[in-house]
């Protein structure tokens, strides 16, 4: 389920693609001013996962369905991923 959103689209009114990646929320605890999520303790929990050229609608159904409360980060579908940075 989704507890968080953290939108990094420049092109901020395109919904039909855009790359989505899930974290749990409990990884963004170290980041300033957040609020503090307790350990999930769920088997499986969502460290990371990733879908590319999807809708805004697919990306947040598919965040609603992830074991664990995850924050769900959205970019430009041309732009990529991040490489290797911690998303919060």
């Amino acid at each position: 389920m989704i507890w968080n959103i953290v939108d990094h689209r420049t092109r901020r009114y395109r919904w039909k693609s855009v790359n989505a990646i899930v974290e749990a929320v409990e990884n963004d605890n170290s980041c300033a001013d957040a609020d503090q999520a307790p350990s999930s303790g769920i088997v499986g929990v969502v460290h990371y996962d990733a879908l590319d050229a999807v809708s805004v609608n697919e990306a947040v159904a598919w965040g609603m369905k992830q074991p664990c409360p995850v924050t769900l980060y959205l970019y430009d579908d041309d732009d990529g991923f991040p490489d290797n940075e911690h998303f919060g």
